[in-house]
C-alpha cells in the first residue's frame, strides 16, 4: 500500500523543517551565537517556532498515515494536511513578531483543530462509525 497523501505531506514537512532551521541558522550566524539563544529574542522565537513545528507535526503525520491505511482518507485528508502545513508557515511568520498577531493565532488555531479533527476521525474509524 502506497500512502500517497502521507508521503507527500511528510516530504513537504521535511522541507518546511529545513526552511525553519535555515531561518534560525542564518540569524544565529549573523548574531554570532553558537549555542542556545544567547539572550537574543528573535532567535529564541525562531527556535520555538521550529520546536513547535517538530512537537506537533509527527502527530499529524501519524494520524494521517493511520487514517490513510484504513482506506478512509481521500481528497479531504490531503486538503486537511495541506491546510495544516500552510498554518504552520503562518505560525512561523507570526512568531517573528513580538505582539499578539493573527498569523500566530491562525497557525495555532488550525494546528489544534487539525489535531482534534484527525483524532476524532481516527476514533470514529476505530469504532466503525466513519
Amino acid at each position: 500500500m502506497i500512502l500517497q497523501t502521507t508521503l507527500s505531506l511528510a516530504a513537504a514537512a521535511a522541507v518546511m523543517n529545513i526552511w525553519l532551521g535555515m531561518r534560525t541558522g542564518k540569524l544565529r550566524y549573523n548574531a554570532k551565537i553558537l549555542h542556545g539563544d544567547g539572550g537574543h529574542p528573535l532567535l529564541m522565537q525562531r527556535m520555538r517556532a521550529q520546536a513547535n513545528f517538530i512537537e506537533n507535526t509527527p502527530f499529524v503525520l501519524i494520524l494521517t498515515a493511520a487514517i490513510e491505511m484504513t482506506g478512509k482518507g481521500g481528497t479531504w485528508l490531503a486538503i486537511a494536511g495541506s491546510v495544516y502545513l500552510l498554518a504552520r508557515i503562518s505560525h512561523a511568520f507570526g512568531m517573528d513578531r513580538t505582539d499578539t498577531n493573527p498569523l500566530r493565532a491562525i497557525g495555532f488555531l488550525i494546528t489544534v483543530l487539525t489535531l482534534i479533527g484527525l483524532s476524532a476521525v481516527a476514533v470514529l474509524i476505530s469504532l466503525g462509525q466513519f
